[in-house]
């Protein structure tokens, strides 16, 4: 009997639609809750780690770290590296990064409108 190798549905299904829908591969790319957040806040410019942290409440060290790391690896952000004493490093939207700012635009007027019709009723 040959043991067949367990994965998760829910990571294969991610996948499978990823291939075949270009919405929710954009989508997995921005999913979570400090993408847009960081990218809110980079769209002014470059910011070293320090001011993403302080722009950004109730968020750790470790979550920035690691929100950080999966943007550069999506090229969605840069990471430049200054070698001085102390080291400085800031963060930069790329050109595939400033590409989310028409549609943070529209999120954010989709966003008024949706809390106005909510508050509404």
């Amino acid at each position: 009997m040959t043991k067949i190798k367990k994965t998760s549905t829910n990571f294969e299904n991610k996948k499978t639609l990823e291939k075949d829908c270009a919405e929710i591969y954009a989508i997995n790319l921005i999913s979570g809750q400090w993408i847009l957040c960081i990218c809110y806040h980079l769209k002014k410019g470059r910011l070293r780690f320090s001011e993403l942290k302080n722009s950004i409440p109730n968020i750790t060290e470790r979550m920035l770290t690691l929100q950080l790391k999966k943007m550069e690896g999506s090229r969605l952000i840069r990471r430049e590296v200054y070698a001085q004493v102390p080291l400085r490093v800031e963060y930069e939207l790329t050109l595939l990064g400033k590409g989310l700012l028409p549609i943070l635009s529209q999120l954010e007027g989709w966003g008024k409108e949706h809390m106005k019709a909510v508050q509404e009723d």
